[in-house]
């Protein structure tokens, strides 16, 4: 059963709550920052050439180890999400508000957007976006999208939100920045393996190309939900909704 509990303005804007949309800030930016950083990185050291499978270990490499620190840097303050995906599958178990989760999705996209900004001024190269591969269409990127997603926030409930993760929670940022590395080198041929709409907004907003950027929303939130539910439901399931008077974390 979902269990999303909208929550209030005064939790949402207490002095927990905007320490906590400040970390989700800058740790996204860290995290978007040295991710495509390595796709610009990559394209700079081979002029251009298409991606081949070294890169794309390098991308994925990147993208996991500055998920782990950025994952790592916020878990104590706002819980370490950085994705809107795993915000919104953390809604629907019941382990953060409505209204905080929607702040958590503005401090990410701010987070990611200034990364590329911050990129594009010091690189003065042109932001790479995600899209489908050449053969992939639409739908397949979806699907793509809502498998590897729920992968990743799947592993945030196993590792990090289950409360009878004992010891396993230590490795929880290792976990999570693995099974993103992992996936990426599964997906980033055909979808790109984004697994997060912020990720994938940022260079979409500073590149001018916002054509694919729906894709890399609605996969993500449907593999994410997903993950919230069934894990939230089948595995944690005696935990009731997040109390509207609750702060967040």
């Amino acid at each position: 059963m979902v269990k999303i509990a909208l929550g209030t303005l005064d939790d949402s804007f207490s002095a927990a709550s905007l320490k906590a949309y400040f970390a989700e800030f800058h740790a996204t930016l860290i995290f978007v920052f040295a991710g495509v950083g390595s796709a610009i990185a990559y394209n700079e050291l081979t002029k251009d050439a298409a991606l081949d499978p070294t890169g794309l270990v390098a991308v994925a490499v990147a993208h996991a180890f500055a998920l782990f620190v950025g994952v790592s840097v916020a878990a104590n303050i706002s819980g370490g999400h950085l994705n809107p995906a795993v915000t919104f599958g953390l809604a629907i178990g019941g382990n953060i508000t409505l209204i905080t989760g929607f702040l958590y999705w503005i401090a990410q996209l701010l987070g990611s957007i200034v990364a590329c900004l911050l990129l594009n001024l010091i690189t003065a190269k042109s932001i790479p976006s995600h899209s489908p591969a050449n053969g992939v269409n639409d739908l397949q990127a979806v699907v793509f999208e809502i498998v590897i997603t729920f992968g990743l926030v799947y592993t945030v409930y196993a590792t990090a939100v289950d409360p009878k993760k004992g010891s396993l929670g230590i490795i929880a940022p290792i976990a999570i920045g693995f099974v993103v590395g992992a996936n990426i080198l599964a997906a980033g041929p055909f979808s790109g393996g984004s697994m997060n709409p912020a990720r994938s907004f940022g260079p979409a907003v500073v590149s001018g190309d916002l054509a694919a950027n729906w894709i890399y929303w609605v996969g993500p939130l449907i593999g994410g939900g997903l993950a919230g539910l069934i894990y939230g439901d089948v595995f944690i399931g005696s935990y009731a909704p997040v109390p509207a008077s609750e702060t967040y974390p």
